[in-house]
């Protein structure tokens, strides 16, 4: 199962009830019920920026602050089918790796968890940098990369997952304490590369494309660790890109 996002109001849908309908009776694959029905907007001439109006109280309602709301809102829902530029989707490009270790920083997660103010994701950066976590990593096998890897999946995206920011490693013996070894397994990637930009922005942006591709290609993912490779093109956090390897089936 992959993450569906309403296409006009980026609420999460969650069960089927939730999507729209079109005009011969078939759910929707990109509005929610409460935006589309009947092979029709309800509002038709709404605005991008109305629109936004009408999604922060409900954001607020779950506990976020309304300025962060706003803020969250302002910055994905131009990205959303609706709104956007008529462009296609991110295309990816698609690559064979081996193995490899890594070590890093690790806690557990969800995707449910992270829209809310208190996901631990934006916790965990905080943490790496603000620890000089990097230096304390040995036998790093590119010391100007960074890894912010998703592996350990219960499920699908619906279910937890272990988040981990550090680095691939040459092996994992003898860490210092505080630090995680994971081992991701040979797989097929498809590699998506972010736009350039703000680095909060884009990767944001980018995984909103991952989760539309796959929902409208078929592709397969296999869920056995995914993973976003921070490079030389990161110095500037202003003005950055970002590939993002998500494994598939082949």
């Amino acid at each position: 199962m992959n993450q569906v996002f309403c296409q006009s109001c980026g609420m999460p849908i969650t069960e089927d009830s939730i999507f729209g309908t079109e005009i011969n009776g078939h759910k929707s694959v990109d509005y929610c019920i409460y935006c589309y029905e009947g092979g029709a907007f309800k509002q038709p001439n709404l605005t991008v920026a109305e629109m936004i109006e009408i999604c922060v109280p409900y954001m607020v309602e779950d506990g976020m602050e309304k300025e962060e709301a706003l803020s969250i809102l302002q910055k994905t829902m131009p990205f959303l089918k609706r709104w956007r530029d008529e462009e296609e989707l991110m295309q990816p490009i698609f690559k064979t790796l081996d193995g490899f270790t890594f070590t890093g920083i690790s806690t557990r997660t969800n995707n449910a968890n992270e829209s809310k103010p208190n996901g631990k994701i934006p916790m965990m950066w905080s943490k790496y940098y603000g620890q000089g976590v990097a230096a304390k990593i040995p036998n790093q096998l590119d010391s100007k990369e960074t890894v912010a890897l998703y592996s350990d999946y219960e499920s699908d995206v619906t279910g937890d997952y272990d988040f981990s920011i550090g680095a691939m490693v040459k092996h994992g013996e003898k860490i210092p304490d505080g630090l995680v070894v994971k081992t991701v397994p040979a797989s097929h990637y498809a590699v998506f590369t972010t736009k350039v930009g703000k680095i909060t922005d884009i990767v944001q942006m980018a995984w909103l494309d991952i989760w539309k591709w796959f929902e409208t290609t078929g592709v397969r993912r296999t869920y056995s660790g995914d993973f976003e490779l921070y490079d030389e093109r990161c110095s500037d956090p202003g003005h950055s890109q970002v590939d993002i390897y998500i494994a598939i089936q082949r």
